[in-house]
């Protein structure tokens, strides 16, 4: 338990005895009435009581601070044996690595001595490997030559049958071209003939067409003439006929007239 909170626990025990010694001061001039110092007395225990189990759990508190202490000393302990295990252990490497040093010096001096002679050697094979490096490269050189003449008889010969293949697809396309001219110009022939015949046998329609027209126009004309003929007919018929009455009429009033006046001559008579 911290030293703050024991010093608190034990000013607070304090304050409680001196509370309850100031109720148990307090509490003698109540005597004078039972009912009263009764309940006083009851709660003065309570209070007493109250303080008990407080000291009891500060003491169980202080308790668990020591034993906490003790165990926190016993694992300081138990680190500082393991320090000083490791320190051993540490003094017991170092004089390994120093034979182990001493072993590693002889083993690179013995390194050296085998890589010095793996260097003459590797001299001579580097010698050898050139003098192949040169002759393969030579070799490489003269096959080279061959396959870049191979390649380039290979080239012209694709060439000259791209070539060819041009020419004959050039010549192709003219012959085309021309045999599309030539049917072209068939088929313009045949349309220009189908054209002529077309428009001739449509100007024989419009002619027959005229012609008839004309004809029957004329016709119209010939039947519109007979029927003005034949109303003029009818009219002067008709006008004749009026003027026949007409006439008739005046012979009529003439001779009424003449026989008036013979009757009015006799009776003057």
């Amino acid at each position: 338990m911290p030293k703050k909170a024991k010093s608190k626990a034990k000013s607070k025990a304090k304050l409680n005895l001196k509370k309850s010694k100031k109720g148990r001061r307090a509490a003698p001039p109540k005597r004078r009435k039972v009912a009263v110092s009764i309940p006083a007395l009851e709660a003065a225990a309570t209070e007493a009581a109250d303080f008990a189990a407080k000291h009891e759990a500060a003491a169980a508190e202080s308790k668990g601070a020591a034993e906490q202490r003790r165990s926190d000393t016993d694992a300081a302990r138990q680190e500082v044996a393991k320090l000083e295990a490791a320190a051993k252990k540490a003094k017991r490497d170092v004089a390994w690595g120093a034979a182990a040093v001493k072993e590693a010096n002889n083993r690179a001096a013995k390194l050296d001595a085998l890589a010095e002679k793996a260097r003459r050697e590797a001299t001579g094979r580097e010698a050898a490997a050139e003098r192949a490096r040169r002759a393969a490269a030579e070799k490489a050189r003269r096959e080279a030559a061959q396959q870049a003449k191979r390649e380039a008889a290979e080239k012209a010969r694709l060439e000259a049958i791209e070539r060819a293949k041009r020419k004959a697809a050039e010549k192709a396309e003219r012959d085309a071209a021309r045999k599309a001219e030539r049917e072209a110009a068939r088929q313009a022939k045949r349309e220009a003939a189908e054209k002529a015949k077309i428009e001739a046998a449509e100007r024989a329609q419009r002619e027959a067409a005229e012609k008839a027209e004309r004809e029957a126009a004329r016709k119209v004309e010939r039947e519109a003439a007979k029927e003005a003929k034949r109303e003029a007919a009818r009219i002067a018929k008709i006008e004749a006929a009026a003027e026949a009455k007409r006439q008739a009429a005046e012979k009529v009033e003439a001779e009424r007239e003449a026989a008036e006046r013979a009757e009015r001559e006799a009776a003057e008579q």
